[in-house]
């Protein structure tokens, strides 16, 4: 079973971008952009205060008449974060990003954030994690002489 611990280090990009709470919504979205993400941690000083991410722009930005050039990241964040651990299995991630309808689970290691994974990272793993099972019951069942 494909844990969050083997999505990190497929990643080629390691670690995460994170801005401060007091950066506008325009640089969060140029640092985005130029990272070609969908997400970053919002940090005040060293603290990880919220994630913000290309969703929150979406519900929350010029929609509401606030201009991205003019607005803080702190005032459009979304500050309670869903977190995995590094063992935490792709299908329990698949299952949280179901229940909290969310894409970007930061991932943590002794209260620290190290990384962070995506719908498309976990769900990449998920159909491979389904595409050996099945390969898997193939041969069993080439193996056992049973064909239909």
């Amino acid at each position: 079973m494909t844990t969050v611990r083997k999505l990190l280090e497929d990643k080629k990009r390691t670690g995460y971008i994170s801005l401060s709470a007091t950066d506008t919504v325009l640089q969060a979205l140029k640092v985005m952009t130029d990272s070609r993400i969908g997400a970053v941690l919002v940090t005040d000083g060293d603290k990880i205060v919220g994630i913000y991410t290309e969703r929150d722009y979406l519900r929350k930005g010029e929609i509401e008449g606030r201009a991205a050039k003019d607005t803080l990241i702190k005032d459009v964040m979304t500050p309670k974060m869903v977190t995995v651990k590094n063992e935490t299995s792709v299908d329990e991630c698949v299952a949280l990003m179901k229940q909290y309808q969310i894409r970007h689970l930061p991932v943590v290691k002794n209260g620290q954030i190290i990384g962070m994974v995506s719908m498309r990272d976990v769900m990449v793993a998920a159909i491979e994690n389904r595409e050996s099972e099945i390969r898997g019951l193939e041969n069993y069942i080439l193996g056992s002489g049973f064909q239909s």
